[in-house]
């Protein structure tokens, strides 16, 4: 079996890194990471996330989701605003058009959904203004420099905070996630691309290291199934605060 050094981050390039991938092929490894992330509970922890922030409150929310892929996370996000009674304007930002492309397709039927081909480090982006973001898998496809200058840009953009959700990258999860294929996943660039992720994610001290070079004032950092972490960052008072 193939050894693995798990110490560092990676910096292996990911297929869907690739902006100009289109057609039926990304389709199809979009439509397989979701079942993948389904299968593993990965929605859960950004819904968990936002009820943190919210705290309760029934206002109207903006809430946008970055590098949104197929609007899968978005559309959790809505089912579960439609369950609470909340009324929820979400935006998916992702810089491939054909990705965006087929997130619309897919999200006919919510209308409190929109979407936008957008850099997030381009000017633009700076000009928008949400309640709440979601990163969902979206962090470690950067490194640690741009996530720096990311959060930077997203904490000013938000009244309520960021909601991360992000892999743990450590051998057990490289390996299960190896098993995990073998049942689960045929898809090639869905398998090569989740490896990769896994050799680019996190561990908790790099996150905890990122929170105190960015100044954040009681950020959750928290470990979940299956290989996650969620880590939130406060615009407003945290649960800390308030107990």
């Amino acid at each position: 079996m193939q050894k693995i050094n798990t110490k560092y981050r990676s910096s292996e390039f990911e297929i869907m890194d690739d902006f100009n991938l289109k057609g039926e092929a990304l389709k199809t490894t979009l439509r397989d990471l979701e079942r993948v992330n389904n299968l593993l509970g990965g929605n859960r922890v950004t819904l968990k996330g936002i009820e943190k922030l919210i705290n309760g409150q029934k206002k109207p929310l903006t809430i946008a989701d970055i590098g949104c892929g197929n609007g899968a996370t978005l559309r959790k996000i809505a089912l579960w605003g439609r369950r609470n009674n909340l009324v929820l304007k979400l935006l998916g930002i992702d810089a491939n058009p054909h990705t965006i492309e087929i997130a619309e397709e897919l999200s006919k039927e919510f209308p409190e959904i929109s979407f936008k081909a957008q850099n997030i480090f381009s000017e633009s982006f700076k000009e928008n203004g949400f309640d709440i973001v979601s990163c969902s898998l979206t962090l470690h496809h950067f490194k640690d420099e741009e996530i720096k200058f990311l959060l930077e840009t997203i904490k000013k953009q938000t009244k309520k905070g960021i909601v991360i959700n992000d892999l743990h990258r450590s051998k057990s999860a490289y390996y299960l996630f190896r098993l995990f294929c073998v049942f689960f996943v045929n898809n090639p660039v869905a398998k090569k691309d989740g490896l990769v992720s896994i050799l680019r994610g996190f561990k908790k001290a790099e996150i905890e290291e990122l929170s105190k070079q960015l100044n954040l004032k009681n950020p959750l950092v928290k470990w979940c199934w299956a290989f996650r972490y969620q880590w939130i960052i406060f615009n407003t008072a945290s649960p800390k605060d308030q107990s």
